[in-house]
């Protein structure tokens, strides 16, 4: 597993490929946080948030990447592997930016939706939690 600091490199390396435009108003970058989060849906210790992207009043945009979160779930994976799952977190944390500009919210309803499929697992018994 590469280093918080590694981590956080890699982060700047796929954000410096995507496009300009993403970074419309993202006043406050990508903040990388060392921590791990657990998700505060979650049942138990079982579902860690990666990134988020926080809209604030007084801080602007920003999106802020878990390092302990990406440790916890992906800490077996080769450096190759966890920056192409950063790639895919960065690029899903840019649409909530850019739907958020465009005053949209389908991935909002796409995560709540994911959220929801988790808790229906859980309650299902063990024959759904695979």
């Amino acid at each position: 597993m590469m280093t918080a600091e590694e981590f956080g490199n890699a982060a700047d390396e796929i954000a410096a490929t995507f496009p300009e435009d993403f970074f419309r108003e993202l006043n406050g970058g990508i903040v990388v946080r060392e921590g791990a989060r657990i998700h505060p849906e979650a049942e138990a210790d079982d579902l860690f948030v990666l990134g988020e992207y926080h809209r604030d009043r007084y801080l602007g945009r920003f999106v802020v990447l878990y390092y302990g979160s990406f440790e916890r779930c992906f800490g077996y994976y080769t450096d190759d592997a966890l920056r192409e799952k950063l790639r895919k977190v960065l690029l899903h944390e840019f649409r909530h930016h850019l739907e958020s500009l465009a005053g949209e919210r389908d991935l909002e309803i796409e995560d709540a939706i994911e959220i929801s499929k988790y808790k229906y697992r859980l309650q299902s018994g063990p024959e759904l939690r695979t």
